[in-house]
Parts: C-alpha cells; structure tokens; sequence
C-alpha cells in the first residue's frame, strides 16, 4: 500500500451499503474488484497501482459484500451470481452501461460471471488469480488450501496482526520481505469486525460454491490472465487451461510474484493492465515492453 486510503461513499443496491471509492478525473469507468482472502477489500488489493492506473482511467473501487467497508449481510445461493448481480445494479445506480473491469481472485470470478450474463456490460477483462472452474485433473493443488488458511486464521485464539503478516507472507506474497505493515494493519482491521469474525467461522453464510464452466463460452469481451508465476492456488498451467474455455484470452505471467503480483510488482502490473485496456488485445503485441519470469514478454493464446 503506497498511499493514504482514500475517502469513498456508500451506494444503495438492492437494500445493501455497497462502499465505492472513485479516482480518476476521466477516462473509461474501470471497476476493481478485490480478491476473498480475510480482511481483502478494494484498497488493499489495489492501492500499489490505483495511482498510475487513475491517471488515464475513472477508477471505481469497489468493496464487494461481507468486504471492507460494505455491508455484510449472509449470503445464500451461488456465490458468484449473488455478487455479479449487486455489481449489474451497482452500474445502474453510478449510470455506467460498460466498464472495464481488473480484478482479483474472488473478485475475477464475479466478473467473469457478470461478463456472461450481461455481455453488454464488460467491455474488457483482467483477472487475476481467480479460480472460476476447478483445476483440471489430475489436481495438481490442494483445492482445500484456502478453506484451511481461513481456519487456521480464525481458529486458535482467533486472529491476530502477527497470524495476518503470516497468511499473506505465505500464500499472497513471493518476496522474502512480505507485505507492507500499512496493508496487514487494514487487512487486519476488517478482518476483526464482528460481522467477519462471525463470517470467517461460518462457511454456510459465505454463499455456496459456484462452478463457471458452463458460462465461460459466454464471455464475450476479451479477457487477459495477468497471473503470478509462483501463485499457491492455481499456477500458471491452470491460467492456460482456463483460456482455453474463455473465446478471447491471453496469459500474460509475471515472475517473482504469488497470489497478488499487482501489489508485489505495481509498476509492470499497470502497465500491463494499461496496455491491454488501451490497445488491441487481439494479439500479443499489446503487451510489448513487459517482461514476464524469464526476461521476455509473457502473452500466450
């Protein structure tokens, strides 16, 4: 996190407090859409490339519900369609017709999800990290890992600032250094409010699982899986397959990075964004100029 957390305001849809966060003077509307981890929101995912991304773009940071600064309310049925319908009526109410959208794990699925229900909404993708289908077979990681890491974070005495540098030094962050002291202490924050400490303990109040695999066929836009080449969830072989079943992807990996390479390497992380979102991203060559793990640009179709 490189920047004081910026004021936002709370948006009516469908009876619940959405907090929204806008930077940005002009440009196309770009919605940010947080991953699922304890305590994630907007500005914690993406504060490290808002800045740059704001200076061509209306950003629209958005703290999805049971996240940051909106309501929490229990969630009953799919998961990914009860978030990607607020969103639909998050746009009707801020009077966008089409976004853009960069987003994050959780998030990257919610807009997948929206993209194929309403594939006059999304304009272009960039997801992150976001598991929308299971990994083919032969399971190549632990589907349980994320279920686990959420146990063991509220479990044991509860939560705690050191077991939240712990969790995202693990599985979110590559650099021995680990996260900002500024990012694990907001992480923390939300993470520790009653309505998430009941929700981090109560699985069947999170919504219910969710398997895009039908829907993917569905997504118009194009789409670029800007992955982190160490990523703990689902690697970059799992990105490849993924493209396979969206019919305009690209893969773009960066190394050195995990679960969250836009906050690890905020520089090449935006420029990658801004070259797809500006340019055609009908071929590799909207990427030029980014290096991927080995020192040459990563697109692949």
């Amino acid at each position: 996190m490189t920047a004081e957390r910026p004021s936002g305001r709370h948006i009516d849809v469908r009876g619940l407090g959405l907090r929204v966060t806008e930077l940005g003077t002009g440009g196309t509307p770009t919605v940010l859409l947080h991953g699922g981890g304890p305590g994630c929101s907007a500005w914690t995912d993406f504060a490290a490339v808002a800045g740059p991304l704001a200076e061509r773009r209306r950003l629209i940071l958005v703290d999805l519900p049971q996240y940051g600064d909106s309501d929490s309310p229990d969630i009953t049925g799919p998961l990914f369609t009860f978030h990607a319908t607020h969103l639909a009526g998050l746009l009707d109410a801020l009077g966008i017709a089409r976004a853009d959208f960069v987003c994050q794990s959780l998030g990257g699925s919610v807009a997948l999800r929206l993209a194929a229900d309403h594939p006059d909404r999304v304009a272009r993708l960039v997801v992150t990290g976001s598991q929308p289908i299971p990994p083919p077979k032969p399971q190549p990681y632990d589907a349980k890992l994320a279920v686990r890491a959420r146990e063991e974070y509220y479990g044991d005495g509860g939560p705690s600032p050191d077991k939240m540098r712990a969790l995202m030094t693990a599985l979110e962050w590559y650099g021995p250094a680990g996260p900002p002291a500024a990012t694990v202490a907001l992480r923390y924050a939300h993470s520790t409010t009653r309505r998430a400490r009941e929700l981090g303990t109560d699985p069947a109040r999170r919504g219910t699982p969710e398997d895009l695999a039908d829907a993917l066929a569905q997504v118009a836009a194009p789409v670029l899986l800007l992955w982190g080449a160490h990523d703990p969830f689902c690697g970059p072989d799992y990105a490849l397959a993924l493209a396979q079943r969206l019919p305009r992807a690209d893969v773009f990996v960066l190394g050195r990075t995990s679960h969250h390479p836009q906050e690890e390497r905020p520089a090449d992380y935006a420029r990658a964004v801004d070259a797809f979102l500006t340019n055609s991203p009908d071929g590799p060559d909207c990427l030029d100029g980014i290096d991927g793990p080995d020192g040459r640009p990563s697109s692949h179709p």
